[in-house]
């Protein structure tokens, strides 16, 4: 087989490409470490007592998007920050690691699964986070495909539902079938999330390239510090 940190960069686009067979997409790799105890244990928790494969992903969705809370303003953008174990043992995180982990679980238990991310303009951004960030666009948005009855399906964990209720947006519901992709507008009919461009999808956290991308567009968070561990 073909070392993880060898398919860390390696791409599929529209659910067809270079890695065809969904088994591939069962291995552990360093940021996605499903053979980690911890994760295990998460996942067989989370998804009991669930009898199909689309009831456990659901159940898995669910524990990781309001078990983890969304947290944009205490980010680790060191490696180890990234990998699942970690992010369940800190229990917060923004997208990436919020997928990451769901990736992990639903392998944990034997559903394939892959990252993918793209570029998302979330027009109902916090002045906060909108001056954090310089942009209201968020680069290497990061969710989690999920290959349930022979199909690639779309999760989204970001948000837990008491951030949504506090906002007034629509929380995203999963039912292990359907994709859950976040919503063009709110409930008062406001533009909400756009998506500007797919980045594909990928085997493991492409960690090098993630991090260049966040360099290049978010020089408010790298000034000062060459080389930050969090911000």
């Amino acid at each position: 087989m073909t070392p993880a940190r060898e398919r860390q960069g390696t791409m599929e686009k529209g659910g067809a490409g270079t890695l065809e067979d969904p088994r591939v997409f069962l291995e552990p790799t360093y940021f996605v470490d499903s053979d980690d105890g911890s994760v295990i244990d998460f996942a067989r928790e989370a998804a009991s007592p669930g009898k199909t494969a689309a009831d456990r992903a659901a159940r898995l969705y669910y524990a990781v998007r309001d078990g983890i809370r969304y947290d944009p303003f205490h980010i680790d953008l060191g490696r180890e920050g990234f990998k699942a174990s970690r992010v369940l043992a800190k229990k917060s995180g923004f997208c990436v690691p919020k997928a990451v982990l769901l990736a992990a679980a639903a392998r944990a238990l034997g559903i394939p699964s892959r990252l993918r991310f793209a570029d998302v303009r979330n027009h109902l951004t916090t002045e906060r986070l909108k001056k954090k960030m310089g942009t209201d666009l968020f680069m290497f948005h990061g969710y989690t495909e999920l290959f349930v009855d022979r199909r690639w399906v779309r999760a989204t964990p970001t948000f837990n539902i008491d951030l949504c209720r506090k906002f007034g947006v629509p929380s995203l519901e999963f039912d292990g079938t359907h994709d859950a992709v976040f919503h063009a507008y709110d409930r008062e009919g406001r533009r909400y999330m756009e998506y500007v461009v797919d980045r594909g999808a990928f085997h493991d956290l492409p960690y090098d390239l993630m991090m260049a991308v966040f360099r290049a567009h978010y020089p408010l968070f790298f000034s000062g510090e060459p080389d930050p561990s969090t911000f």
